[in-house]
């Protein structure tokens, strides 16, 4: 992808690590993000979106397992349309998790891609 098309890309972040929300907006910053907003879980999310708070993000990057609403919840609530989201919008769960079982039930919530932390 090139550069032209990283600056217009929107990304929401949602990570219940406030840290872990910095590192992936560096991360994003570094390959020519720069439109980036966040949330500390699904839940903050919604409502944020609900309240114009945030812009209507062309990806979101989302954390499986979060206090409150967790990334799994979210996928599902997206695809199902109880969100201001485009229930197509491209959705990358982040996780430790290595339990095909777990892994398969959030691939099969709508979850675009599961992408494994380090």
């Amino acid at each position: 992808m090139n550069a032209a098309l990283h600056r217009d890309l929107s990304v929401l972040v949602i990570d219940d690590q406030r840290t872990m929300r910095l590192i992936v907006r560096q991360l994003l910053r570094q390959v020519g993000v720069s439109r980036a907003a966040e949330a500390a879980d699904g839940r903050e999310a919604i409502e944020k979106l609900a309240e114009r708070q945030i812009e209507t993000p062309d990806l979101v990057i989302c954390d499986l397992h979060m206090e409150g609403m967790d990334g799994m919840a979210f996928t599902a609530a997206v695809r199902r349309g109880k969100t201001k989201l485009p229930t197509e919008t491209p959705i990358l769960l982040l996780t430790g998790e290595s339990d095909d079982f777990v892994l398969d039930v959030v691939e099969q919530a709508g979850a675009t891609l599961v992408l494994h932390k380090p």
